[in-house]
């Protein structure tokens, strides 16, 4: 199914030159529209057409601030309703290598479902409807932590923090709407929807609190449509504990081990060379996988080994848009 270039062309074959993220999607993108032509692949022609959404958010254009500036409204609403709270907001926009593995697990996903499901492989409108769901390439996260001093004997600091992360979860659908923000209808799944939101909130949330993924992650969810950019964004909200768990605890690390399991468990069910599509969106991610950040050279950016990197460009770790940071006041006194 789908015709194949001579050569497929991968992300990888552009991190080695010295070029900028800026430069390397452009190239990539380029390439791959020419390939679209030349063989008919029209994922192609859509994957050249993702990349340059992911061009024009790397640039930091001036709705980027304009929608931090709007989201720091809510910041500065919980340092004035929750001084004696500490909490960050963070935001980021989705790396280049991330985002590449990214598209490519969904149509591999998309495919391998579509096959398992039918015995055949799906079109490729059918393809791109199911990717073009990416909701998450702009990304906010709220992260809230109960100084140790604030809670009396007795008190489960858990169930505290996560109380607080549930009112705040509340309040935000309605304040963003005022700053231009639509929350959109978020729990696809049953096991996503939240027993702990009102019910006219429940539906905005994908509540990973209540039903962790296989991995232990824990978190909030909610998309929300930017009417000022025209894009998306994912909001996700998270105690500290939750937060560390998911970035430097065993979610991280058993999470990749667990989904390369599973790649290859699809790889073995889908006949090689009878879709182009998935043939070539696994090699992709497979690729990437398997990428030694040391040996890569791209402007500003730089890696001892996978696990000590130093990225000034949005190549490996998300390109930060903005760190909000609020200690609680009270560091000696009780909350009544």
């Amino acid at each position: 199914m789908g015709s194949s270039s001579k050569e497929m062309i991968t992300l990888n074959d552009y991190l080695y030159n010295g070029d900028t993220v800026l430069k390397i999607i452009q190239k990539y993108s380029l390439d791959l529209k020419n390939s679209s032509v030349a063989t008919g692949n029209s994922i192609d022609m859509f994957h050249s057409n993702f990349l340059l959404q992911l061009e024009e958010l790397l640039e930091h254009n001036d709705f980027l601030t304009s929608q931090s500036q709007r989201i720091r409204e809510f910041y500065k609403y919980m340092a004035n309703e929750y001084p004696f709270l500490a909490f960050t907001f963070k935001g980021r926009i989705k790396s280049l290598i991330r985002a590449e593995e990214k598209f490519n697990g969904y149509i591999v996903e998309t495919i391998y479902n579509h096959y398992k499901q039918t015995g055949e492989f799906p079109e490729p409108a059918q393809i791109k409807r199911n990717v073009k769901c990416f909701r998450d390439l702009i990304a906010y996260r709220i992260v809230v932590s109960m100084p140790k001093c604030h809670i009396k004997p007795g008190q489960n600091k858990d169930e505290i923090e996560q109380g607080y992360l549930y009112e705040i979860a509340q309040i935000l659908p309605g304040f963003l709407e005022m700053q231009g923000f639509d929350a959109e209808v978020s729990a696809s799944e049953e096991c996503q929807i939240s027993s702990r939101l009102p019910e006219d909130i429940r539906p905005y949330y994908r509540d990973y609190i209540e039903h962790p993924n296989p991995y232990g992650y824990q978190s909030l969810h909610m998309t929300l449509y930017d009417n000022s950019s025209r894009s998306y964004i994912e909001l996700q909200l998270r105690t500290k504990d939750m937060d560390d768990y998911a970035e430097i605890g065993p979610a991280n690390h058993l999470g990749y081990e667990k989904r390369q399991m599973k790649e290859r468990a699809r790889r073995d069910a889908v006949p090689q060379g009878e879709c182009v599509y998935f043939d070539e969106a696994y090699e992709r991610g497979v690729l990437l996988q398997n990428l030694e950040l040391s040996s890569v050279d791209v402007n500003m950016f730089g890696a001892v080994d996978n696990s000590i990197v130093n990225d000034g460009c949005g190549l490996y770790r998300g390109r930060l848009i903005l760190p909000y940071e609020h200690l609680s006041r009270f560091q000696n006194d009780l909350i009544d």
